[in-house]
């Protein structure tokens, strides 16, 4: 896992490669989609992060244009694209007046690590390790930078839902979607699984660290005790190579565990 690859992020912690070894484990083919947690949230009545604080972050070309004045409370300093937008949730990923009618398929969003873990639990699974979802979304390849190869795009066909155009003013929706899709919406790597580059973030177990893996444990490995943030894995339909050129297998980032955004997500695991 991890990789030398010359536009990889030094200071993410891709590097460097190394060969771990695990043990047999389950991991769910597609991220979990709305149609999956609205049955968890009606059997257990759970309220996730984003409707306990009452909003959660939005991408600013999503929130309705008519609306914008109303609904947007504040952005982010370093990021103004992301928009604070009270009511915003998984059930209505654009904030009040929005809802996932037609969505049922995609993944849902708006989800803080500590809901994921929640639904895991309810399940009778668990988030992935780091280590695991690498493994699983490699689909059998070895140091291929996508999970399907070294190229992008296939004979010209997109194999995933990214950004394409200028970051963050405009988006070609060239691969056919400009926000999430059905998680089957692009072929599956090798081992089946669906949607590991691109559409959603996805939450691991691991607390995050740039050093910790360098001299960390070889067999099973798994972030830090403790730490500030989790790691997610997969990058999003808001990447683009000119900012955020993290839809590569090996790449990886990290959020809060209580922080819910319009494209944040996640897979089950388990052992087998």
């Amino acid at each position: 896992m991890g990789t030398d690859y010359s536009e990889a992020f030094v200071d993410d912690g891709e590097g460097p490669v190394r060969e771990i070894e695990l043990s047999p484990f389950w991991i769910d083919k597609t991220p979990v989609t709305n149609e999956f947690f609205a049955r968890f949230i009606a059997e257990t009545g759970y309220k996730t992060d984003a409707e306990t604080f009452g909003w959660s972050f939005v991408f600013w070309a999503h929130v309705p244009k008519p609306k914008f004045r109303e609904l947007v409370v504040d952005t982010v300093a370093a990021a103004p694209w992301w928009c604070k937008v009270p009511g915003a949730n998984w059930q209505m990923p654009e904030g009040p007046g929005s809802d996932v009618s037609g969505r049922a398929d995609h993944p849902v969003v708006h989800v803080s690590w500590q809901d994921a873990a929640r639904y895991c639990e309810w399940s009778g699974q668990r988030l992935p390790t780091e280590a695991e979802w690498e493994y699983a979304a490699r689909g059998g390849l070895v140091q291929k930078i996508y999970p399907w190869g070294d190229r992008l795009r296939v004979d010209g066909e997109h194999m995933c839902n990214i950004w394409q155009g200028e970051f963050p003013n405009h988006d070609t929706g060239e691969d056919g979607f400009t926000g999430t899709c059905p998680v089957e919406a692009f072929p599956p790597n090798g081992y089946g699984l669906y949607s590991v580059t691109g559409n959603t973030w996805e939450w691991c177990a691991d607390w995050f660290s740039t050093f910790f893996h360098v001299t960390g444990p070889r067999v099973n490995p798994r972030g830090p005790d403790a730490g500030t943030a989790r790691l997610i894995k997969g990058g999003s339909f808001l990447c683009h190579k000119s900012y955020c050129n993290r839809y590569r297998v090996a790449a990886r980032s990290s959020n809060t565990p209580d922080s819910s955004t319009s494209h944040m997500s996640f897979r089950c695991a388990r052992d087998a």
